[in-house]
């Protein structure tokens, strides 16, 4: 399962992610987003999986974006995001649970046609995976890299991701040397 349960947010810059966290509320999550990389927030993309609230939408002005994308937004956060001038909000329909119908299809547009393939929500459980170090991760360890793991799924092209306490440190990504991926990262 490649969602995440509680609340997040995620700044998106060039169909990548820049930031994304995990809190007890999204504008907790939104912060902590943004400050991962507050730099590449500048003109940005925030999604929510939570409906934008007023504490959210304060937070949301205070920083230049494009658009916001999140499952509803109340009254109060419309009005006070009306306020951000050619903001767009996105509110997104159906589902945000992987593996349903309205996120099973996947398509990639190419010169002179389009690749339609199903979504592959696989994903690592580091439950279960082999340890191939001498010191076993903690279980704090555990999660931050089921978290990591979690938003490499979303990264494109040799995706590198450091995670702790449930936000992102860096995010490597659109690299052809993995390496590269890492000194950006």
């Amino acid at each position: 399962d490649v969602t995440l349960d509680e609340p997040a947010a995620v700044v998106v810059k060039h169909n990548n992610p820049c930031g994304v966290a995990v809190a007890k509320d999204c504008a907790a999550a939104y912060l902590r987003a943004r400050e991962a990389d507050a730099t590449s927030a500048f003109g940005g993309i925030v999604a929510v999986n939570r409906e934008v609230d007023e504490a959210l939408a304060k937070l949301l002005v205070e920083t230049f974006l494009e658009c916001v994308v999140a499952p509803g937004y109340s009254s109060a956060a419309r009005d006070i995001l009306a306020s951000k001038k050619n903001l767009r909000l996105v509110a997104a329909q159906g589902s945000w649970e992987s593996g349903t119908d309205s996120l099973a299809w996947s398509i990639r547009t190419i010169a002179g046609g389009a690749l339609v393939q199903t979504v592959d929500h696989g994903m690592v459980d580091v439950a279960v995976a082999k340890v191939a170090t001498k010191r076993a991760p903690t279980e704090a360890e555990r999660a931050d890299l089921a978290f990591a793991w979690r938003v490499a799924k979303h990264v494109k092209s040799n995706a590198i991701v450091f995670a702790k306490d449930g936000v992102t440190l860096g995010i490597g990504a659109g690299q052809m040397s993995r390496v590269d991926s890492v000194r950006i990262c």
